[in-house]
C-alpha cells in the first residue's frame, strides 16, 4: 500500500468508497450517491484551496481508501482550523488503512500551518472513535439527535487534535 496524492485516476475509486458509506453506513449523512462529476468536481475544489486529498492505493493502484480536510468554519477566526474525513473500502477495513492515511493527513495540516483538526463522528461509530483516540484527538463535545438517517436520531461526537504548540496565532509554529 502506497499513500499518495489523488489524482484524476482514482476518481473512481473514490466515487465507490463514498457511495458504498451512504447506502450502508451512518458515516456518511447524505441519503443520495453522487457521481463521477460530483467528485470530480470536489477534488478539484479541494486541490483549487490548498487542501490535500489523499489515497490508499493498492499494489494494482486501486484506491484502499481516502482522505482530506477542508475548512472547518467559513469564518475568518477559523482559519486555523480543519475538519477531516476518512474513508477504508468495506473489504480493507482493521488493516491500519484508516490509520496510515490520517498520519499522513496530519503531517500536511500541520505543513500548513493548521493549529487544530476537528473530526465529527457518529456517535455509535466505535471504530472510528477508537482510531481517532489512539491518534491522539480527545473528546470535546456530543450534539444528541442533530442528525438522522436510515429512520433513526443521529448524536454526533467531536474530537479534536491539536496540531502544534503555538501560544498564539502569530507564535512561531512548534511541534
Amino acid at each position: 500500500m502506497e499513500i499518495r496524492d489523488a489524482g484524476a485516476d482514482h476518481i473512481e475509486g473514490i466515487t465507490a468508497i463514498y457511495n458504498d458509506a451512504v447506502t450502508r453506513t451512518t458515516a456518511i449523512w447524505n441519503e443520495s450517491t453522487v457521481d463521477h462529476a460530483n467528485r470530480a468536481a470536489w477534488l478539484s475544489d479541494r486541490q483549487k484551496a490548498g487542501y490535500p486529498v489523499l489515497v490508499a492505493a493498492g499494489e494494482a493502484g486501486e484506491v484502499l481508501g481516502y482522505a482530506s480536510f477542508g475548512d472547518w468554519r467559513a469564518f475568518d477566526g477559523y482559519h486555523h482550523t480543519v475538519e477531516h474525513s476518512v474513508y477504508v473500502r468495506s473489504d480493507q477495513q482493521g488493516k491500519g488503512i484508516g490509520r496510515a492515511l490520517m498520519q499522513v493527513l496530519i503531517g500536511r495540516a500541520q505543513s500548513i500551518g493548521k493549529h487544530v483538526m476537528v473530526a465529527g463522528i457518529e456517535a455509535n461509530n466505535a471504530g472510528s472513535i477508537k482510531l481517532h483516540e489512539k491518534l491522539g484527538f480527545e473528546h470535546v463535545g456530543h450534539l444528541k439527535e442533530v442528525g438522522m438517517k436510515f429512520g433513526a436520531w443521529l448524536d454526533l461526537a467531536f474530537m479534536q487534535l491539536k496540531l502544534d504548540a503555538r501560544p498564539s496565532p502569530d507564535a512561531v509554529q512548534t511541534r
